[in-house]
Formats: C-alpha cells, structure tokens, sequence
C-alpha cells in the first residue's frame, strides 16, 4: 500500500523541529507556555495562513474538526482561542524571524547546488532585480499604516537573487514611502548587476551606483533630457535600433561628469519599442535587453508569495519544492504586529484566486487540508 503524507505535512517537513527548538531556546519563547509550545502555535497559525481563516475561531474549529491527525503533525489537540491569543500577543516574533532565516539558507544552499551563477549568460556577477509591491490591510484594524484617506497598506521592498530566484534582503515599510527611498540606503556589492523598473529613476543615484561598481538596467523615460556623446555601430541581428552613449543635462550642470548608455530595442512579441538604460559601456545591446527582461522573475515571485489556497493544495499532489516561496521575508526593524496580523494582507500583484466561499465551515477547511 502506497502512503502519502497530506499537503500540509509536506509544508511542515520543511520545516526541522530540532532547528525550531533550538530557534524557541535561544529566544527563550516558552518561559509561560503552560502546554502549548511555540510548535504548537506555528501549526495553529500556519493552517490560518495557508487555509485563508479569518478569526480565532476558524482557526482553532478547522484545528478541532482534524483532531485525530493533529498528533501526527506534533499538536496534542486543538488550541483554545484564548490560549492561541495570549501566544500571539506574547510570544517573542524574533523567533519566527530565526526560523526563517534557517529556511532560507536551507533554500539557499538548495538552489547554489543544482544551478549555477546566472547560467543565462557569460558573466559571474550577482544578478539582481529590485521592486516593491503595495499589500492592502485593513484601515481600522491598522490605524498606523494608513495609505489613503480609507485605505491602509504597507509595501515591501524586495531585492531578488536571480541565482535561485529568493530574496536577498526584505523590508516592510509604510505604504507612502517611496521605492527609491529604499533603494538608496541598500549597499550592493562591487560588480552587481541591478534591474529595476522606471519607478526607481534617480539620476544622482545612478551616478553613486556607478561610483561603487555596480551596473544597472533599466527603462529610460519618456521625457528625460539629454545629450549625445557617441551613436555606435548597431549590430548585424535584429531588435537592436540605436546604441547610444549619453549624458544628462541635470548631472552636467550640477558638474558631475558621467556617461550612461541608451538602447532602443524592438520587441518583436508585443510590437513595441522599448528604451533601455544602463551604466555598463561593454556589454552588447542584446546582453542589455536580454537582462532586462528577466525583472520579471520578482513579479513572478509577488505572485507566488501567496499563491497557495486550499483548492491550489487539492490540485498539487506532489512534493514541495524547497526553492518555491510560500511567505514574504520581514525585516527586523518591521513592528511585530506586522508579523502577527500579516493575514490580513493581500497582494496587489495579481487578481486573488478562488478561496473557499463566505459560508464554508471550518470543518471543510480542514477536510481540503487534509486530503
């Protein structure tokens, strides 16, 4: 007889529970535990996370109704919903952020060994693509992250290590804050290779990323003022419809002498010309577009942050992959609450797929999880 473990035991083998511990004593989170572990809550909470619940009560009845596997999961039984509470409000969140790192360096690892630097192309620089996505949260519950006059929202600002596609460094900041003000505090190492999007448009910026080695790619806009230093040699393929090397009138009379280069690139798919910016002089038009191009992998990543409901676990019968991501990274300078009420949040990213109805029961949330 063939056994098989149900999607959410598969989830939780990521997971080692001597790394965990190790994690709960060195933060000492269970000096008032009186029964219920930090194991015990992260099951709790990882069923609301991943089963969509929307209150204490979902959580501990969807707990309650799979009574009989919980032991298996290493749950003696289903929290009460004042317990649960009192773990969520006391329990250090700096455990949690322990737990993750180990997750990810376990990704890390993973992923250096079954691919190698950037095999998409000759060079070994570190390639990296820099973007932010806006994630709702509820106006009333918190009041601190208020975005619009009825609308809260916080933003994370994710840097993407194409080497494995997972992140290199996460922070959650206000809604309001702009992605630029991000940008510029992070330090990148020597040689990097950086693509971000037009929203990150800072000539001064681009001057000091170019002062520490770093290259970057990205779409120049429209009404950008400029001057021509150089039109080279186009290349024998086609897309490629101008190579040139320039400078920007704004740099120039603050007296600041540095030379960027722009390319116009038909893509023939959508039938449109793109125009690309960048600081590196040696690299072909093609190498630039070619780069450019894979900044979609972190809107891929936005989009599978949350991409797992129960009906998406009825549909994916096989094992886990360790290198797909299942839950955004926070910083430590991020509130706590942040940590705790995050399930409230959604991504902007993509339209939000088929969740169980309004009037499903907790019960037959925790029959989908267990099949």
């Amino acid at each position: 007889m063939t056994r098989v473990c149900s999607i959410f035991s598969q989830i939780l083998q990521l997971i080692p529970r001597l790394e965990f511990e190790f994690a709960a004593r060195k933060h000492n989170a269970e000096r008032h535990a009186r029964g219920f572990t930090c194991w015990g809550q992260f099951v709790a909470m990882l069923f609301c996370q991943l089963g969509h619940a929307k209150s204490l009560r979902e959580i501990c009845g969807g707990l309650a109704a799979s009574e009989g596997k919980l032991r298996h999961l290493g749950l003696p039984g289903a929290p009460p919903r004042s317990t649960l509470a009192y773990a969520n409000e006391h329990r250090p969140w700096q455990m949690y952020q322990t737990v993750f790192h180990q997750l990810l360096e376990k990704c890390q690892t993973l992923a250096a060994s079954r691919t190698g630097p950037n095999s998409r192309f000759r060079f070994k620089n570190k390639l990296m693509s820099l973007d932010a996505t806006v994630i709702d949260l509820c106006a009333s519950v918190f009041d601190w992250a208020q975005f619009r006059r009825t609308k809260g929202a916080v933003k994370l600002h994710l840097l993407l290590d194409h080497n494995g596609h997972l992140p290199a460094f996460a922070v959650v900041t206000e809604g309001k804050k702009h992605e630029i003000q991000v940008a510029r505090e992070i330090a990148f190492t020597p040689g990097t290779t950086l693509v971000i999007d037009r929203g990150y448009t800072d000539y001064e910026w681009f001057v000091k990323l170019t002062q520490q080695k770093v290259h970057f790619v990205t779409r120049m806009k429209e009404n950008a003022d400029y001057g021509v230093v150089e039109k080279r040699e186009l290349p024998n393929r086609r897309g490629v419809l101008r190579d040139e090397v320039i400078f920007f009138f704004k740099l120039a009379q603050a007296g600041v002498e540095c030379f960027f280069r722009r390319i116009e690139f038909y893509d023939q798919e959508q039938e449109r010309v793109l125009v690309f910016l960048t600081n590196n002089l040696v690299w072909s038009a093609a190498t630039i577009a070619a780069l450019y191009k894979q900044r979609w992998q972190i809107e891929l990543f936005f989009e599978s942050s949350t991409w797992c409901t129960p009906s998406d676990a009825m549909e994916f019968q096989g094992p886990i992959a360790l290198n797909r991501p299942l839950v955004g990274a926070l910083d430590g300078s991020v509130r706590p609450c942040i940590a705790r009420r995050l399930l409230c949040a959604e991504s902007k990213v993509r339209p939000r797929r088929l969740a169980l109805p309004a009037t499903g029961s907790a019960e037959s949330t925790a029959r989908q999880w267990s099949a």
